[in-house]
């Protein structure tokens, strides 16, 4: 088999999570205070602990790890905390934080930041009272954090991270269909996200840059209704590609 004609595998993009890169928004505003308040780090938050918790693609994974690597914070994955963690050194910052591997883990790191008065800055969908956490310690600590609410984004930061995703996975089409995607999708921060994904997926398996045609039908699912597809050309396989 030559080197052309295998298949084009499927790379997981790697987000740009830049300061630089971050939009203020209404949406983002209540976090963007929290982190900007004088005496940070952790100055006024209670216990030193943070999360920033919102819907999916709303931008708290990004300003936590802006913020992580502005302030040279340890930076951990809820899932991948099992065990007794090590004791921090420096501050920590906690991505899927309502999903930690073992909750006495999570227990534990709060414990322990609280202790050496390091800041623990968290993120997850949603706040603490709405997660299943069985052990009654961590549902203390978790009630007495302080919490930014991050809400949707407003128009034009959506559009904003339509063309960030875009460029994220180095995905190019007319202007056209852009103006199209933004007008069609349902105005939320993940449908952006998983529509960018669907894009390349579908583009790595053809291996080359899918039409007007071909983008519309591999998005007709999230589409707010199918009139956009209804009149594009039909899509066989290989004729719908550049």
């Amino acid at each position: 088999m030559t080197l052309s004609s295998q298949l084009a595998l499927p790379m997981e993009a790697q987000p740009s999570f830049a300061a630089a890169d971050f939009v203020p928004d209404a949406s983002n505003d209540e976090a963007l205070r929290w982190l900007s308040a004088p005496g940070f780090p952790p100055g006024r938050w209670p216990d030193g602990r943070l999360l920033l918790a919102g819907p999916a693609g709303t931008g708290k994974t990004h300003l936590l790890h802006a913020t992580a690597e502005a302030e040279g914070w340890a930076l951990l994955r809820g899932p991948e905390l099992t065990g007794l963690p090590e004791a921090p050194t420096r501050g920590v910052a906690l991505d899927e934080a309502d999903l930690p591997g073992e909750e006495t883990a999570l227990l534990h790191l709060m414990n322990a930041c609280a202790e050496a008065r390091l800041p623990l800055l968290m993120a997850a969908p949603r706040p603490p009272s709405r997660w299943r956490v069985a052990l009654p310690d961590l549902r203390s600590r978790l009630a007495a954090t302080a919490v930014a609410l991050l809400d949707e984004p407003s128009d034009a930061l959506l559009d904003a991270l339509l063309a960030k995703h875009l460029a994220d996975r180095q995905i190019q089409f007319e202007p056209g269909l852009l103006a199209t995607l933004r007008r069609r999708l349902p105005r939320r921060a993940a449908v952006m996200a998983e529509a960018v994904a669907r894009l390349d997926r579908a583009s790595l398996a053809a291996g080359r840059r899918l039409t007007r045609g071909a983008a519309l039908a591999v998005l007709a699912p999230l589409m707010d209704d199918g009139s956009e597809t209804s009149s594009a050309e039909p899509v066989p396989p290989g004729a719908a590609l550049l």
